[in-house]
Formats: structure tokens, C-alpha cells, sequence
């Protein structure tokens, strides 16, 4: 069951632009390559949190059989019955790390070439949104991260500063150069004076 904000006012206003936002960037970009705009097929998409919790980077460390160990914010996949890739986000969040996230805001988008796993061919459009963790109780973590793991799911902090994040192979790379980058702007999206 997606999370609901029960909290009301302009925290909950910033929630549903960001649904909106995201079911509007959706709808420009499922446009097949035959639309006028000729975009490509969006054969996957991500919904991921850029969680912070004080002043601490929340990421999960994944640690495969055979590979380097490597760090990534926690989401992941839209289903087909999640309403809104908001409430993917959520759904995802109480998955991997039994939580729940706040002040929840649209910040930063990245398309890649992609192959789904019945064979086609487009591109992987993820949805990073910026947050703050409000609770999380990983002994409530639950889905295939969990329950069927590939290697390990370690939650780890780091300090959001430049050096906490130059400390950890963030993936994917245009997001570790995102936030390398946009450290302020991050903090400004979930600042007290944007509503």
C-alpha cells in the first residue's frame, strides 16, 4: 500500500506537484518515435530518493558476487499498479528501508539508452526526488531486496558535503556529478522558504 502524507498544508501541496510533475514528464516522454516530437520509448521507469536524513546522505550499498561494491539512493521500478511514480517512490522507500519520507520534491531526471527485459529497445527515464526520512525501521523491510537478495543491501549514511559524497561510488554517474554539483540547490528544494 503506498505511503500517505497525512501531514496537511504546503508540505502535502509539494507532493502532489511533484506527482504532477512526474506523470506530465511521463506523458511527453512515453510519446512512441513515430510522434511529432520524435522521442524515444520509455520502456522502463525509476523512482528514486535522494533521502536526507540531518545532514546525512542516506544510500544503500550494494555488494554483488564478483563486483565491486558500488553505493545508489534507495527506489526502484514504476509497476504497472502503482497509480503515480510518487507513490512508486514511497512504496519503494517502505520496501528497502521499512521508512518513510517527508518534503518530497521533484530534483533531478536522467534518460539512458536501455534494452527491457522482454527484448526492446529505448530508453530508462529515473525520477530522483529530494527528501527528507522521517522514520525508518529496517527489522519492517520487505519485497525482493529482502526477501530473494543478490549479494547484500546495506542502508550507510555519508555526510552530503562534497567529500562525503566523493567518498563512495555513487551510481548512476550523472547523478554523483548531480549532486557534486548541487549540493545547495538540494538543501534549497527542501528548504523552509520554497513553498
Amino acid at each position: 500500500m503506498p505511503h500517505q502524507d497525512l501531514h496537511p498544508g504546503p508540505r502535502n501541496a509539494r507532493a502532489g506537484r511533484a506527482a504532477a510533475t512526474a506523470t506530465a514528464a511521463e506523458a511527453r516522454a512515453s510519446a512512441g518515435p513515430g510522434s511529432a516530437s520524435g522521442t524515444r520509448p520509455v520502456v522502463k521507469r525509476t523512482a528514486r530518493a535522494i533521502v536526507l536524513d540531518g545532514d546525512q546522505l542516506l544510500l544503500i550499498k550494494r555488494t554483488k558476487p564478483g563486483m565491486a561494491p558500488y553505493w545508489l539512493t534507495p527506489g526502484g521500478g514504476v509497476e504497472d499498479d502503482d497509480p503515480s511514480v510518487l507513490a512508486a517512490l514511497h512504496r519503494e522507500i517502505d520496501e528497502e528501508l521499512g521508512g518513510k519520507v517527508v518534503d518530497t520534491v521533484p530534483a533531478f531526471v536522467d534518460t539512458v539508452e536501455h534494452i527491457a527485459d522482454d527484448g526492446s529497445h529505448g530508453v530508462k527515464v529515473q525520477y530522483f526526488f529530494a527528501c527528507r526520512l522521517e522514520s525508518m525501521d529496517l527489522a519492517r523491510r520487505h519485497g525482493p531486496e529482502v526477501e530473494e537478495p543478490v549479494g547484500t543491501y546495506e542502508v550507510v549514511r555519508v555526510p552530503f558535503t562534497r567529500v562525503g559524497i566523493a567518498s563512495v561510488d555513487i551510481v548512476p554517474l550523472t547523478l554523483r556529478h548531480y549532486l557534486d554539483a548541487n549540493i545547495e540547490g538540494v538543501l534549497g528544494l527542501l528548504g523552509p522558504d520554497l513553498d
